[in-house]
């Protein structure tokens, strides 16, 4: 990562809001629209995320160097796409994507039913690191995004609707061997895989009453989930020993494991459940422990760690040209 940190010397910090300890060396990385879940590549020199595109209003996934530098579109710009993922060492991509189902954009959901999200048409594709050669890898009619990968890089954790309820499964990056990891009622998403690729980190909405899986169900029938209430959950790489981390109020979500593996860094409203101002905490497996690390008052999430643990790569609403603003932001990591 030598490298990497000589680039972002280069570029003119921007000093941490109050609080915000772990960070140093703050830099913007895109500027404008909605940029998000940005994810290191193997080699820790590129960046691959979503970028809202000012002409179909729909995200398409890009490539970056982690200075914001070559930046480029590498899927086909129809539909609209999500979670895109560096594998095969860097030298191919996965994401998800709805142009099998037109060039168009889906629409956005229907907000009378308060804040939802939609369960867009996806399917995982695989490319070139380049976008050339795109192919479907999951043939399936409803929802199937949300993926990353296992360390060895050999096996693709991701979130289904194939069952009729949103689970975690993995596959092989070839599509083969397929499993289905979690099957309580509710939304579990988001996984990520632990450094040595023995634990799944995610997030999870497990219904607690008959009214609330009624509530649940019918809003899965209109291909929507309503994302307020979240926590975070830890199980075995093969689905045993599911346990929660996390009790706290509002969501939580975007989990991802700090570098020593025993720690989960994730974005969080707790604080002001009925707000757009997550912040990012890191926590212990165990659930102690919490600990607060941005204090910016507007949104903050999508945490990743690069490969080597010396850098966070994030997506805020910090410093935004207007309201609402969402760009990616990197900084040197201060344990």
């Amino acid at each position: 990562m030598i490298h990497t940190l000589l680039l972002l010397a280069l570029q003119t910090p921007i000093l941490p809001e109050s609080g915000e300890v772990h960070l140093r060396n703050i830099r913007q990385l895109t500027f404008g629209g909605e940029n998000a879940e940005a994810y290191f590549a193997s080699s820790g020199r590129q960046l691959i995320f979503q970028r809202t595109e000012s002409d179909s209003g729909c995200d398409q996934q890009y490539i970056m160097n982690v200075d914001g530098s070559a930046m480029h579109r590498v899927s086909s710009g129809a539909g609209r796409t999500t979670c895109g993922y560096f594998f095969a060492r860097d030298t191919r991509i996965f994401y998800a994507s709805t142009e099998h189902g037109g060039r168009a954009c889906p629409p956005r959901p229907d907000y009378s039913h308060g804040y939802v999200w939609a369960l867009f048409n996806y399917d995982i594709y695989v490319a070139d690191s380049s976008g050339a050669h795109a192919r479907r890898l999951t043939d399936n009619p409803g929802y199937d995004a949300e993926g990353t990968l296992s360390p060895d890089g050999q096996t693709i954790v991701f979130t289904s609707l194939r069952s009729g309820d949103l689970d975690i499964y993995t596959m092989r990056t070839d599509g083969s061997h397929l499993r289905r990891l979690t099957r309580t009622l509710g939304y579990d998403g988001g996984p990520f895989f632990s450094p040595d690729g023995q634990l799944i980190v995610y997030r999870a909405y497990h219904p607690a009453t008959a009214k609330d899986s009624a509530d649940y169900r019918a809003l899965l029938t209109q291909h929507l989930v309503r994302p307020t209430t979240m926590d975070l959950w830890v199980m075995n790489a093969d689905g045993s020993h599911q346990r929660r981390i996390t009790n706290l109020p509002g969501a939580s979500f975007a989990p991802y494991f700090a570098p020593d593996g025993r720690r989960i860094i994730f974005a969080s409203n707790y604080q002001n459940p009925r707000s757009r101002n997550f912040d990012l905490y890191v926590v212990n497996l165990d659930g102690t422990g919490l600990e607060q690390v941005t204090t910016s008052p507007d949104f903050d999430a999508f945490p990743m760690f690069s490969p080597d643990g010396t850098l966070l790569v994030w997506a805020s609403n910090r410093h935004g040209a207007h309201p609402g603003e969402t760009n990616i932001f990197i900084a040197e990591w201060a344990p």
